[in-house]
């Protein structure tokens, strides 16, 4: 049997935005998590000099490894050793990676609803069992450790991500501390996105690792480096799985590209551009929020990280990939639908991302409100 992936909703909606825009249309792209600023200068201008200085080939660069694990010891007071550090095309190999290593065909895996699309999707391209768990208001929609205590049997393993997608929630250290303990206790192990590490407004993000050193961590630049079209992620191994890990992301990956092998190298040389970055989305998030009961959205994830706001909109609609397409057509502002992250609640979700300039943050909000103040339900 093939397994069936179901279709990431927000792609099609991309698609149709930019077609709209090909035939004239002013287009704000707030669909996908994608910063709209660059990869940082002097990342841009180390690319140029190795374009015209190296051939490049299959690589995986050690000093880049050895600076993303600095980073550990800096920001989290945790000892990686760079032979634990693999490079990837991204986080989403990292993903596949992270579950080949830990899981046979068959395993349960657990991971919150809503959730990022790719978990459930790429599981089932494993053959995994995916269990997602539901998680509400009263949740601040993360998976906690009394819900993982409660699952019976106990899944083979968990995935959690904090700040999360959609939701930019941020699971706290003292909760982080308990998820690990129950893994501990109840033998599951633990995938750990960080991807959005780096973008916090309030307490910043605790990494897996602080508390359970044999979880497997996944990250990438694509987020707070802003370098998505890069192709460059990381994940993190325990030492018992750098061999296995290793075999699969030479078979299945090979290498990342070696001009963003150094380009990312540079970028971590270029923070005060980066926190730059950060502001503008800490003030975008500020200009929604205010936004939100001229737009009638009262109920909402509270955006801890990440640049997202998702927010019900179940007194508008029960088909969230209808009222984001209607929405495009007739505003030009492009939104991802909640059915991508949540099958079952998301039909009266919606994600907005606030990765994009603030006079488009600006220009989206002028033409959202009294589109949303006409909306029957209102």
């Amino acid at each position: 049997m093939i397994a069936r992936i179901e279709p990431f909703h927000a792609i099609a909606l991309s698609r149709e935005a930019h077609r709209l825009e090909a035939a004239g249309r002013s287009i704000l792209h707030m669909e996908f998590g994608q910063p709209s600023t660059g990869a940082p200068a002097a990342a841009i201008a180390r690319a140029h000099q190795i374009l015209d200085s190296d051939p490049m080939g299959y690589w995986e660069s050690p000093a880049l490894k050895e600076r993303i694990a600095l980073l550990y010891r800096e920001r989290h007071g945790v000892e990686v050793d760079p032979e634990q550090v693999l490079l990837t095309c991204g986080a989403s190999p990292g993903l596949v990676l992270a579950l080949s290593c830990l899981f046979a065909p068959g395993a349960r895996v657990a991971t919150a609803r809503p959730g990022y699309v790719a978990y459930r999707n790429t599981m089932k391209a494993l053959y995994l069992d995916v269990e997602e768990v539901p998680c509400g208001p009263a949740e601040r929609y993360q998976i906690g450790a009394a819900a993982l205590a409660a699952l019976d049997p106990a899944p083979e393993g968990l995935i959690v991500a904090s700040p999360a997608n959609p939701t930019g929630t941020i699971i706290p250290a003292t909760e982080m501390a308990a998820i690990a303990r129950v893994c501990a206790e109840r033998g599951i192990r633990i995938i750990s996105d960080e991807i959005y590490h780096g973008l916090s407004y309030g307490e910043p993000a605790h990494s897996m690792l602080e508390y359970a050193p044999d979880a497997i961590v996944v990250n990438s630049f694509s987020k707070y480096f802003s370098m998505a079209g890069w192709r460059l992620g990381w994940i993190v191994v325990p030492p018992a799985l750098v061999d296995a890990a290793r075999a699969r992301m030479g078979n299945l990956f090979l290498t990342p590209p070696s001009l963003a092998q150094h380009a990312g190298l540079t970028a971590f040389d270029c923070l005060p551009e980066l926190e730059g970055h950060v502001a503008s989305y800490r003030r975008n998030r500020e200009l929604l929020l205010a936004a939100l009961p001229a737009l009638g959205l009262g109920e909402i994830a509270p955006p801890d990280g990440a640049f997202y706001i998702y927010a019900d909109i179940g007194h508008l609609t029960n088909d969230s990939l209808s009222f984001c397409m209607r929405l495009l057509h007739e505003t030009g502002v492009a939104t991802a639908p909640g059915v991508d992250f949540d099958p079952v609640d998301g039909y009266r979700h919606m994600r907005i991302s606030f990765a994009v300039s603030t006079d488009r943050v600006e220009d989206a909000i002028a033409r959202m409100v009294p589109w949303f103040q006409a909306q029957p339900g209102r």
